[in-house]
């Protein structure tokens, strides 16, 4: 059940508090895909064999593509999504209390 649906999402302390509880527990998931997607390309990175230097652009900017989603999602994203919510939150506060 959501902590809007149980009634625990009333403030902006506890949308923080939501949103912390949510990127922690992402973090586990997103780092075992992320490194398995990059241990996976490791190879293909460090290869001299025949086509190996096509391959190696493909798998640079798929490297740099992996690590860029990992910092983004656990660390741009909550605060963009804090600030969205914490609007919008605001706002249904200010209509509560006219």
């Amino acid at each position: 059940m959501s902590a809007r649906a149980e009634g625990r999402l009333n403030t902006p302390v506890d949308l923080r508090a939501a949103i912390v509880e949510g990127a922690a527990r992402r973090i586990r998931p997103k780092f075992m895909t992320a490194a398995a997607m990059l241990l996976g390309l490791v190879p293909i990175l460090w290869a001299d064999g025949t086509g190996a230097e096509v391959m190696k652009r493909i798998a640079a900017p798929m490297a740099g593509g992996i690590v860029t989603s990992f910092l983004m999602e656990l660390m741009v994203y909550p605060p963009v999504y804090e600030f969205w919510k914490q609007r919008r939150l605001m706002r249904q506060e200010g209509q509560r209390l006219a």
